[in-house]
Formats: C-alpha cells, sequence, structure tokens
C-alpha cells in the first residue's frame, strides 16, 4: 500500500507563488519501497473539468511539463525526505484546481490551490 499526502495549497493572489509538497510512504508492488525509484507527477483538476497531467519526474530526474505551465512550475524532488515538489510562480486563476500527487496509479487526497484576487 502506498501513502501519498499533499499539502502545500492555499489562496494566492495572480502573479504569486506556492510550493506543493508530497510525501510518499509505503511499498508497491514490484517496486518495493524504495521512492527514490519511484516516477512521480502532480495532476489537477478544476471544477466541471477532467483531471490533467501537470507534471512528472522521472527516477532519473527528467521532467515534463503541460504547455499550459511551463516556464511557471518546476517539480523537482528530495529522496532523503521521500518527497516530491511543485513550485509554482507566476499564478494565473486558471491554475486554480485541486491538485494531486501520483504514482504508479496510487492518487494522494488532493490540496486545493485557489488563485484569485
Amino acid at each position: 500500500q502506498v501513502q501519498l499526502v499533499e499539502s502545500g495549497g492555499g489562496l494566492v493572489q495572480p502573479g504569486g507563488s506556492l510550493r506543493l509538497s508530497c510525501a510518499g510512504s509505503g511499498s508497491i508492488p514490484g517496486s518495493g519501497s524504495i521512492f527514490s525509484i519511484w516516477p512521480m507527477a502532480w495532476y489537477r483538476q478544476a471544477p466541471g473539468n477532467q483531471r490533467e497531467l501537470v507534471a512528472r519526474i522521472t527516477s532519473a530526474g527528467t521532467t515534463n511539463y503541460a504547455d499550459s505551465v511551463k516556464g511557471r512550475f518546476t517539480i523537482s524532488r528530495d529522496n532523503a525526505k521521500n518527497t516530491v515538489y511543485l513550485q509554482m510562480n507566476s499564478l494565473k486563476p486558471e491554475d486554480t484546481a485541486v491538485y494531486y500527487c501520483v504514482t504508479f496509479g496510487f492518487w494522494g487526497q488532493g490540496t486545493q490551490v485557489t488563485v484569485s484576487s
């Protein structure tokens, strides 16, 4: 069983920044409990919309981003802390959503990000 716990969401004005964190624990069949080898991703879901991939990072540190967040968001990981981060800068109202941490089909509970003046 895998546990993913997100934190860091909140209310921020347009142009502001937030850093989301996701702490992982547990064990994945076939991949064990070594967090450093888990591929990690952040998804988001806005009201009335489908969930969409925001960013992902491989065990080797390779990153990919949705076009809508390129240049503004940065995904990173600290394997010593079993944590993945999403640094979000220059936030826009359209970034408002629940943000989820995901690995191997396991989802966290989500953290709300609201961008509003």
